[in-house]
């Protein structure tokens, strides 16, 4: 992939001169070396150990896995920030920050169920201000699978297996009644109470529900076809940055509770021809039983 002149975003100014293609190479280099990590020093007795010590170790695993991620970032971008879901983000002076979840999907990685991902993205802008931020560049990998996906800004949306590289495109389904639809629940008892109420309320209207335990996957799922629509609540931009983006890139249509922004009160994402029934309807559903301030 060639460098590729990104183009404007409203309200989120991209340099011309910011070489997408070549942070988008970078993402994936960084993404499989935290994805092998993960993998190949993962405690064979981690799923039984005593619940206090998995959960440490779970801990310490998604710590190593960011602290690598940001030693090969700074590597070749050390004037780059970073931000990440463990300790150890920087600032940086380029004006790109790379957003970072080390392992999103912890709980199937203490189970071992192969849905878990590494989740590398460079934004522009402020990540910690909804909406004042892009993602320019990607990759999301699951580990377990060998599935990697990954984009840049206008040079679509990609799936490379071992077997080769796929252009992805989202789903063409209009009908609201025929849509699987995947989201996820926060670690909270009291909120995914209040995400019971939206779920119950929502499948009667949909084809199926899928609950995979990542939202980086949940998202590229939707950029392959797997998803029809997803949607969640009290996500943050390590958890939906690059996968944001390989979804956008891949046709999706992608919002938030009152507009095109997505944030903690609301992500949710689709084909164009099922975005306008379904933001409707998770919009209203969020707004009943999820109304005030968003919660893990």
């Amino acid at each position: 992939m060639g460098a590729a002149v990104p183009p404007v975003v409203p309200g989120v100014p991209v340099p011309a001169d910011l070489d997408v293609a070549a942070l988008e190479r970078l993402a994936v280099d960084v993404a499989r070396a935290a994805g092998r990590l993960v993998v190949d020093e993962r405690p064979a007795d981690l799923g039984t150990s005593e619940k206090s010590s998995r959960t440490d170790v779970v801990t310490e695993m998604d710590q190593r896995s960011q602290e690598l991620i940001l030693e090969l970032l700074a590597q070749q971008r050390p004037d780059d920030a970073a931000l990440g879901e463990e300790e150890g983000g920087r600032t940086g002076t380029s004006g790109v920050t790379w957003v970072v979840d080390p392992i999103d999907g912890t709980t199937n990685y203490l189970y071992s169920v192969p849905a878990y991902a590494v989740s590398v993205a460079a934004v522009v802008g402020d990540p910690a201000v909804p909406g004042a931020w892009r993602a320019v560049a990607g990759a999301v990998l699951n580990p377990a699978t060998d599935e990697l996906f990954h984009a840049h800004l206008g040079g679509g949306a990609w799936l490379t297996t071992p077997r080769g590289s796929t252009a992805l495109r989202v789903s063409a389904e209009t009908d609201l009644a025929l849509s699987l639809v995947g989201t996820g629940f926060g670690y909270a008892a009291a909120t995914r109470a209040r995400q019971a109420h939206v779920l119950v309320e929502l499948l009667p209207r949909v084809r199926d529900i899928r609950r995979a335990g990542s939202a980086a996957l949940d998202l590229c799922a939707v950029a392959c076809g797997r998803l029809d629509a997803y949607y969640e609540t009290g996500l943050n931009a390590w958890d939906r940055a690059a996968g944001e983006l390989v979804a956008l890139e891949a046709g999706a249509v992608l919002g938030g509770l009152d507009g095109d922004v997505a944030d903690r009160d609301l992500t949710w994402t689709s084909g164009p021809g099922l975005a306008p029934a379904f933001a409707e309807l998770v919009r209203g559903l969020t707004r009943t039983h999820l109304a005030g301030p968003a919660q893990d």
